[in-house]
């Protein structure tokens, strides 16, 4: 989908099982959030884009890489945590701490389109092969959980965004630019105006306080972020059916 060759040595199966096991265990040491206007707004905004993405991937010949999705999609009571992720599968979380910044439907459709789209690119499944291979040699996920389970579950978790005990870089800047243009593109096809999605991003340069050149992140800055996401807008407005 991206157009790059990436690193695998997991398989989807086993990326999948895995998955759906750390959710379960992040959910379990959790407050979830499973009433009210904020959890339906978000669990509305999940089927919108589920159907969007379904709906591009099997138009692009690719639907047969969402062979064992099963989607789901809470909220977590965390106002200190600004963040959102997605892991392979589809197993969404927010954190109730971005949701100012989202400020309504269309803010959370932009953060969970880019998230959902690291998902959809397998650039988890490419970073877990990256840190098995830094950890263990060239391996595979079996070998892996046999010689040390702990280790690779800690590789697991920073692939997906969610630990850095092992040094690993946080999402690079390919897979931030990658992400930032699919999950334009998804907005857009599940009806949401994919114009507001600089707008987010300018919120968070606002309020995010100073950041650091863009050759000294792995994110793209801000600034440079915005520019990316106007330079796709004409495509995505392609895709946009409010």
């Amino acid at each position: 989908m991206t157009g790059r060759k990436q690193l695998n040595l997991v398989s989807s199966s086993e990326l999948l099982s895995l998955s759906s096991s750390e959710y379960q265990k992040v959910l379990r040491s959790s407050k979830v959030i499973k009433t009210g206007s904020q959890a339906e707004m978000l669990k509305r905004v999940g089927s919108n884009l589920q159907k969007a993405v379904v709906k591009y991937m099997n138009d692009n010949g690719y639907g047969n890489s969402l062979n064992g999705y099963s989607w789901e999609f809470n909220l977590i009571d965390n106002d200190s945590t600004v963040n959102a992720w997605a892991m392979p599968g589809g197993k969404v979380a927010f954190y109730t701490g971005i949701l100012p910044y989202c400020k309504d439907e269309v803010g959370i459709a932009v953060v969970m389109g880019h998230e959902v789209s690291h998902a959809i690119a397998n650039h988890g499944a490419e970073r877990m092969s990256q840190g098995l291979a830094i950890q263990f040699g060239v391996s595979s996920l079996e070998v892996a959980m046999g010689q040390d389970p702990s280790a690779t579950e800690q590789i697991f978790l920073q692939s997906v965004g969610l630990s850095s005990q092992l040094g690993m870089l946080a999402y690079g800047r390919t897979h931030e630019s990658e992400a930032d243009k699919m999950g334009l593109m998804f907005m857009a096809m599940a009806g949401y105006d994919p114009r507001e999605a600089p707008k987010f991003w300018e919120r968070m340069a606002k309020n995010g306080g100073q950041a650091p050149p863009a050759w000294m992140s792995t994110h793209p800055s801000n600034e440079r972020r915005i520019e990316d996401l106007n330079a796709n807008m004409a495509e995505a407005l392609k895709y946009y059916n409010p």
